[in-house]
């Protein structure tokens, strides 16, 4: 069991070693902002550091628009930083599910996001797993309500998605944590990574504010079981900077049994 943390870009491997993380995400570029990757001059180094490294794609991104001036750009975006991930030596690209925008049919969304994968496959491939992330608010989200996860799985389960389940997420969307490993892989039949936060908003809230693990409304237990349950590694997206993120590294690590 893999346990580590988001950290800022600029050095991720002093980060992770300040944290004793064995596990390291980060963004490539602005997170809102359309800016594709450019090649780093550690890449040997964080390919080498024996760290599990996730690189986490714009928030911007967003394939399951309806609005060709949005999709069609997130689709770009999404292969580049694909792309610049597995420099990096990579497990996994993470994306947000994503929305249709209010009054917007679903269905839209999750044919779309078929497409992202298809015109991802014209293009070359994917040379990371496509990890998608399930989402706190928007009732028009692709990826916050499970019966809706279950629809996009059927559209990009065949075709080689990945899922990483945010605890935050999940009970901010209105999903019970208890059991949800099993209720997640009914669906996905995989959890390839556990973003183990707490939440500052309330059950179903849609609010996306992370806290720290016991600071929050969430049961730390029920983090430290949804990890034990899926056998994935975590990465701990809370505040607090190396105090926080190392605290709440420990609290998992303890109570997980690793």
């Amino acid at each position: 069991m893999r346990i580590g943390a988001h950290v800022d870009s600029a050095d991720p491997l002093a980060e992770a070693a300040a944290r004793g993380a064995e596990a390291v995400q980060f963004f490539l570029t602005d997170p809102q902002k359309y800016h594709s990757p450019k090649p780093r001059e550690d890449a040997e180094r964080i390919r080498a550091s024996g760290l599990d490294v996730y690189v986490h794609a714009p928030y911007i991104v967003n394939v399951a628009s309806p609005n060709n001036r949005i999709r069609i750009p997130s689709r770009k975006l999404l292969m580049t930083h694909a792309r610049a991930a597995a420099e990096l030596g990579a497990k996994g690209l993470i994306v947000h599910g994503g929305h249709v925008g209010a009054g917007a049919d679903l269905a839209a969304g999750f044919a779309n996001w078929k497409k992202a994968f298809e015109y991802a496959e014209s293009d070359g491939g994917l040379p990371v797993p496509v990890l998608i992330e399930n989402t706190a608010g928007g009732d028009n989200a692709c990826a916050r309500r499970f019966d809706d996860l279950a629809r996009l799985w059927e559209a990009v389960g065949p075709l080689g998605a990945g899922f990483c389940l945010d605890t935050c997420h999940a009970f901010a969307g209105g999903e019970d944590l208890v059991g949800i490993v099993d209720r997640v892989k009914a669906i996905t039949g995989r959890i390839d990574l556990i973003h183990a936060n707490d939440s500052k908003g309330g059950f179903d809230s849609g609010q996306d504010r992370h806290d720290n693990l016991g600071n929050g409304k969430i049961n730390p237990e029920l983090v430290v079981a949804a990890i034990r349950a899926s056998g994935a590694p975590a990465i701990v997206e809370t505040p607090g900077g190396v105090e926080g993120q190392t605290a709440d590294i420990a609290l998992l690590r303890e109570r997980a049994g690793n």
